[in-house]
């Protein structure tokens, strides 16, 4: 009779466990979809700054996807805010490399800026192999790696009880083309989930920076770069930052005068 009551009270508090965070999940969501329906009005309203507010408080509840950082650069870039409007078209573009809107976007804001920064022919083997990586998300090659080992494990057990010999080859080599598609595809995701969480890339800022030849305020002054101007980030020392462009120029510059594309 104890034993009874006793899992019977276990069973209670698992299921007011689970109702309690299936409540909270499912009110967050829902608060969610409120304000996005309201950050949507307001933009089509042409209200951006309420709508830009109303984007930001679903990013900081923890909710992000490249819809919302898109509509989040659309509503700065109607603001005439160049700056955060290149940062969230960025911020879109890593959970979405391959969308087409956001790259359009991206570039057009990108023509207010003052710098035009030439970049430099990438090796084409390296061209070659990050558009293979950016076709999927870091979810989806996930996927498609766990997928894979499944396949991998299901084709292997055929060979192992399979009797007749044609189908123990067959198995077999696709048992390899399924392993390498694993792996690939899990060394893919970990790239890609790589660039979002660890992005050296950033932007410029504050409207006018001077680019040191040395983390010191004293450096030489060897070349000025503007607001909006897209850099990667190749070292720090202190405070500084030691930057390089796509042109293959480098130099240093205060921590401060920058923001991590990074979510």
């Amino acid at each position: 009779m104890k034993v009874e009551r006793k899992t019977s009270n276990l069973f209670l508090l698992y299921s007011i466990f689970y109702l309690l965070l299936f409540s909270t999940t499912f009110s967050k969501a829902s608060n969610n979809n409120a304000l996005l329906d309201s950050a949507n009005s307001y933009y089509s309203s042409a209200y951006y700054e309420k709508a830009i507010n109303a984007y930001d408080s679903i990013i900081k509840s923890g909710y992000q996807s490249s819809e919302i950082y898109f509509n989040l650069g659309n509503a700065y870039f109607k603001s005439n805010k160049i700056t955060s409007a290149i940062l969230n078209y960025e911020k879109a573009k890593l959970l979405a490399p391959e969308d087409e809107d956001i790259q359009f976007n991206l570039d057009l804001a990108n023509k207010y800026i003052t710098d035009k920064i030439e970049i430099l022919p990438e090796f084409f083997l390296t061209q070659w192999l990050n558009k293979i990586i950016s076709i999927f998300s870091s979810d989806t090659w996930a996927y498609i790696s766990l997928i894979s080992f499944i396949t991998v494990l299901i084709l292997v057990l055929l060979f192992l009880f399979s009797r007749i010999m044609f189908l123990k080859k067959l198995t077999f080599g696709l048992a390899i083309l399924f392993l390498i598609l694993s792996i690939k595809s899990y060394v893919f995701a970990s790239i890609q989930k790589s660039d979002i969480t660890d992005c050296n890339s950033a932007l410029i800022l504050t409207p006018t920076v001077n680019i040191k030849s040395s983390p010191d305020e004293k450096g030489t002054d060897i070349f000025v770069l503007h607001e909006g101007t897209k850099l990667s980030i190749e070292d720090s020392l202190s405070n500084w930052y030691n930057i390089k462009l796509k042109n293959g120029n480098e130099g240093w510059l205060h921590k401060d005068d920058i923001v991590r594309i990074a979510l």
